[in-house]
């Protein structure tokens, strides 16, 4: 079984209140800090172990601390990024609703390291529920004095406050993030300035997801040099996975990442098999997001090797043959999937989720969805198959913000993969789903890495 540092405690009965929590070692990490190190310190192991954000960018996080400016009687914040938005990715929620002390503890000593008195977490809109066991951690810390003034004596304070989103996907981009935490409506920001210099209320901010800053925890209680021991290459620590979609076993996982796709999805530790014993066909491996991939090349490298559950190895390839990390979000199609389809769900949700303000977005989204429903009630045509590719090819790289460019990816890979799937149903317009189609991009169960590279 593979190392746990963030869900190691999840199952000790009464581990969501502060009693038990303290009960088994937590907040060990603020006394070591608070006491025994100064901020630069506290950055500087985070820098040692290598952690890289855990959102979908995969920056390193240490780094991202260490542009934060420092101008003199300016106050600066730290952001969480609780706005789990994105289809196929729940792993935050996870910890949130069963940890929460877990991320009131990273959120404290990476408030200490960065100098931030006032701190935020901003939480999407329909985790209404874990609002109030948000807001019950952060009372019961305060009480037994780990927020407030002069913390354990060292003479830092910090406050920690809750601010509950309205249910946009948008708002997941750090500027629109901030845009709509300082009341106005969450439009992305052109960057520059970064929110290093210039973010919250025009203070140096630094904002980081849920699972980034419950790491921070492990990486202080075991050091920086340690935690980049577990993992491999530049995929050090652990990572949270939320997997779904045809599996046996849905849930969240905690990998080392040097375990390979082929074991995460068959063996029983994680995911259990594909669902009634099918074949696997495709999957999405980092969030709605990031490029689908066809079983052959999402269970082997280009170069042959077993694909691992790291961010090098899932990238290997480039775009024409390899995916991404992003957020963790795996999903996991059968043979009984239909890619049109899926795909144009994906589409759906990027056109309602576009806050309109780039028109390539705005309208290249409205324009892909429209196409892709031709296509999948039977009334596309071939054309339609190359003027998606053409659209989407518009949209990436040429909006404000990442959202362009995650409407656009979609859309590319399943094109690049299973264009043969689009044209059968521009062939065979009386079909409604598509049935044992496409066989050469399945895996058998008992032979996963059967189709190569």
């Amino acid at each position: 079984m593979s190392r746990k540092l963030l869900l190691e405690k999840i199952e000790v009965p009464g581990i969501r209140t502060y009693e038990v929590y303290r009960r088994e070692g937590g907040y060990k990490s603020v006394e070591k800090a608070l006491k025994l190190m100064s901020p630069d310190m506290v950055t500087d192991e985070v820098k040692k172990s290598g952690l890289r954000g855990r959102g979908g960018a995969g920056f390193p996080a240490g780094m991202k601390w260490s542009f934060i400016a420092k101008p003199e009687g300016i106050p600066r914040h730290l952001v969480c990024n609780a706005d789990e938005s994105e289809p196929g990715t729940f792993k935050d929620r996870y910890l949130m609703e069963f940890l929460p002390h877990l991320l009131i503890e990273g959120l404290i000593v990476s408030s200490f390291a960065l100098g931030s008195h006032v701190t935020y977490i901003y939480i999407r809109g329909e985790y209404a529920w874990i609002i109030d066991i948000l807001e019950t951690a952060i009372r019961e810390a305060k009480a037994n004095g780990f927020l407030g003034n002069n913390i354990l004596d060292s003479g830092f304070n910090l406050e920690i406050y809750v601010h509950r989103g309205a249910g946009a996907y948008i708002c997941g981009e750090e500027t629109a993030l901030l845009e709509s935490l300082e009341g106005k409506r969450g439009n992305p920001r052109i960057k520059p300035p970064f929110p290093a210099v210039k973010g919250a209320w025009d203070r140096p901010t630094v904002v980081n997801n849920v699972e980034t800053l419950a790491a921070v925890v492990s990486i202080i209680n075991l050091g920086g040099e340690e935690y980049a021991k577990i993992g491999i290459g530049k995929s050090t620590g652990t990572k949270l996975i939320s997997a779904c979609g045809n599996i046996n076993k849905p849930g969240v996982y905690e990998i080392d990442m040097t375990i390979s796709v082929e074991d995460f999805i068959y063996s029983d530790e994680y995911c259990g098999g594909i669902a009634k014993g099918k074949r696997l066909k495709a999957c999405i491996p980092g969030g709605s997001s990031v490029p689908i991939l066809p079983a052959n090349l999402l269970l082997k490298t280009v170069k042959g090797e077993k694909r691992l559950m790291n961010y090098e190895s899932l990238s290997d390839g480039g775009f024409a043959k390899g995916s991404m990390m992003g957020s963790g979000g795996f999903i996991v199609l059968d043979e009984d999937q239909c890619v049109v389809k899926h795909t144009l769900t994906l589409t759906h949700f990027y056109r309602h989720e576009s806050c309109g303000q780039c028109s390539p977005c705005r309208e290249g989204t409205g324009w892909m969805e429209k196409i892709l429903t031709n296509i999948e009630k039977g009334k596309g045509k071939m054309s339609d198959i190359d003027l998606l590719w053409d659209i989407q090819r518009k949209i990436e790289g040429n909006t404000i913000c990442p959202l362009g460019d995650a409407a656009a990816w979609p859309v590319a890979a399943a094109i690049r993969h299973f264009r043969d799937e689009f044209e059968w149903h521009v062939l065979n317009p009386q079909e409604s789903q598509i049935r044992n189609f496409g066989l050469a991009h399945y895996a058998d169960p008992l032979e996963p890495a059967v189709a190569a590279v």
